[in-house]
């Protein structure tokens, strides 16, 4: 306990001399705020964002429990808890978000050789190279397994050929993960390659892909005879769909998260939105049918947050578990931006216009995005299938 109260002292005493203020809730909000995704072709409108992402990326504090020798921070469960909390009570923005970090780093510590973690981990957990997902196809989306991007053996190489289709931030990246066809004669789960790519080979490209919501983080990515190393290869040769089962476990972790609400406070927070549109009484939500949705709502969320937590306090492994999370969160996310169009009344369908606040288009746009959380990384119907047969254990 001892030790821990003094690491607790470290953390933020560390916290309070490194975290630029910028970081901090309660910036100032005329400087610009960045989503830092870092790579190589990373640009700051905030400088402070890139300090806040340098320092912490030396301590391996955005990956705190990878081993120090990959360039993580080496901490204990504990210490963890005690850094996100230490975090949490300054209000320390979350300094990389990363594919890398939450998809590609647990399954190469897991199933990498000694030479592809000391080669990709440091660089993901310093935010040097921004990696993307190649997985699905224009013929295989649920189904997967029916990829038909090909890797020919070469020799030396691996020649690849193919198409994969919504590779989030296609056009931003350095390097994918995809998922390759390497064995044609196998039945179709067993001739699969899981592949590290750099985007900048020849042969590489990308085209954006516009959505309803007016933006475009997906894209369509190519690959015309594109010569791949080797020692590229995660696992072993057409053993790859073994990877692409536990990564998408760790995939639906991470989105599940999307079903807990933004900070209180927050312009986009469920209450605060119902608030101004109804007005309050005594503190509360003026009109009380819709208190009663958003108590309902707000019980569910907490009890969602609460649950996530236990499972982190119980050593957080992936597995067909994280279905349930990724299935509850996601849905619980498209109420949650249901309710707050709701509550805007007309302003819930703002688009264009001088008529309407640059929040309130937003927040339009957030809502119509929301549709999408439910068919990444698996859809809904999906997700009760895995639920159903591996953690039920119901017949197919």
């Amino acid at each position: 306990m001892e030790n821990l109260d003094n690491f607790r002292s470290e953390v933020k005493a560390w916290l309070d001399d490194n975290c630029p203020p910028s970081m901090r809730t309660g910036a100032d909000p005329k400087i610009p705020h960045d989503e830092v995704w870092g790579g190589r072709k990373a640009e700051y409108k905030n400088p402070e964002s890139k300090i806040w992402l340098d320092r912490m990326g030396e301590k391996g504090w955005t990956m705190p429990t990878v081993p120090k020798e990959y360039g993580g921070g080496g901490l204990s469960k504990e210490e963890v808890k005690i850094l996100n909390e230490e975090m949490f009570l300054i209000g320390a923005k979350t300094p990389l978000l990363s594919f890398g970090i939450w998809m590609l780093a647990p399954v190469l510590l897991e199933y990498g050789t000694e030479e592809q973690k000391k080669e990709h981990l440091p660089k993901i957990i310093k935010g040097e190279i921004r990696w993307c997902q190649g997985y699905s196809e224009p013929g295989s989306g649920s189904d997967l397994a029916s990829l038909a991007t090909k890797a020919e053996d070469k020799g030396e190489h691996f020649l690849v050929n193919g198409q994969k289709v919504w590779t989030s931030y296609a056009d931003k990246a350095d390097w994918i993960f995809a998922l390759v066809r390497t064995g044609p004669l196998e039945p179709k789960h067993d001739g699969i390659s899981f592949l590290l790519i750099d985007m900048e080979t020849q042969g590489v490209s990308t085209k954006p892909i516009t959505l309803i919501s007016g933006k475009s983080p997906f894209c369509e990515t190519f690959f015309d005879d594109v010569e791949v190393p080797k020692e590229n290869i995660v696992g072993e040769l057409n053993a790859g769909w073994t990877i692409a089962k536990k990564l998408l476990q760790h995939e639906r972790t991470f989105i599940s998260n999307f079903g807990l609400a933004a900070a209180a406070g927050s312009k986009k927070d469920l209450v605060t939105i119902a608030k101004k549109h109804f007005g309050e009484d005594a503190g509360k939500i003026g009109n009380s049918f819709f208190r009663t949705e958003v108590a309902d709502h707000k019980i569910k969320e907490h009890a969602f947050g609460l649950t996530l937590k236990r499972a982190g306090d119980e050593g957080g492994k992936a597995s067909a578990v994280a279905s349930m999370f990724k299935y509850y969160g996601t849905e619980h996310n498209k109420k949650r931006h249901e309710l707050m169009i709701s509550a805007m009344g007309k302003d819930g369908v703002a688009w264009d216009g001088d008529e309407f606040d640059q929040e309130d288009k937003n927040l339009t746009r957030s809502w119509l995005r929301t549709k999408g959380n439910s068919l990444e990384g698996g859809t809904s119907e999906v997700q009760l299938n895995v639920i159903s047969k591996r953690v039920l254990g119901l017949p197919s």
